[in-house]
């Protein structure tokens, strides 16, 4: 994306030269304990639902669930500047069959029921959730892929961006909700090849760990048959 700056170039050289350099944080932090790092859930947050996202073609309708959103503003007032608040109780964006955003939970209720249940009572965030809709029109097989992050791998104390992204898979309805790619392995991106009903996954290591994924560390491909009973991920070498 680009950026058009309308500034003066004295301003310009301004505000670089009062912008500090931000140091870039690592994805993992390791220390001598090797046990699973668990986020804590932050009890001040307001939960909140969109509207219902249907799949076309399925029999099922997705509440995304986050929470409220507060932004801090500046509005110039007659003795100087005033911060205010302003609210978003936006927590997702929808284009067809994917969900984005940064999301607590999904809830999913049947078209023919007024009960909803939460698709995992784990503590992670879902970034996105795609409907495979192509798949469901050739194989009746009606799955979601998410990338999530599930684990607080930079030791913040939270889970965000910041944090490695797995690989999940659901039937529409939330069963078989499962984890695919292992712990510690950030992925990259997956791909859809139709003709054999498969999912081709990348994902990267910091195999160095040096906290930070870079050229130096390794990727890995695997793929799912999302044709079979029990979705396993299959290692695979596209090149000797």
């Amino acid at each position: 994306m680009r950026f058009i700056f309308k500034y003066s170039f004295l301003a310009v050289l301004v505000l670089f030269s009062c912008k500090e350099q931000e140091e870039e944080k690592p994805k993992v932090i390791y220390e001598e304990s090797a046990a699973k790092v668990e986020a804590k859930v932050d009890t001040t947050q307001i939960k909140i639902a969109d509207l219902p996202v249907h799949m076309e073609g399925t029999s099922y309708l997705l509440h995304p669930v986050g929470e409220v959103r507060v932004y801090d503003t500046k509005s110039k007032m007659s003795y100087g500047t005033s911060s205010t608040s302003r609210l978003s109780y936006a927590v997702s964006n929808y284009n067809r069959f994917e969900i984005t955003g940064f999301l607590q939970n999904i809830y999913i209720q049947h078209i023919d029921s007024v009960n909803s249940k939460p698709l995992t009572d784990k503590t992670l965030v879902i970034q996105t959730a795609t409907y495979l809709n192509t798949l469901a029109q050739k194989s009746k097989k009606e799955v979601l892929v998410y990338s999530i992050s599930d684990m607080d791998t930079n030791k913040d104390g939270k889970l965000d961006s910041n944090d490695i992204r797995s690989l999940y898979i659901s039937d529409i309805s939330g069963e078989k909700f499962t984890k695919i790619t292992p712990d510690y392995q950030e992925l990259i991106d997956w791909n859809l090849m139709e003709v054999q009903n498969r999912l081709y996954v990348r994902t990267i290591q910091d195999s160095n760990k040096n906290g930070d994924f870079d050229k130096d560390d390794a990727v890995f491909y695997y793929f799912i048959d999302l044709m079979d009973e029990e979705w396993k991920l299959n290692e695979y070498k596209p090149f000797n």
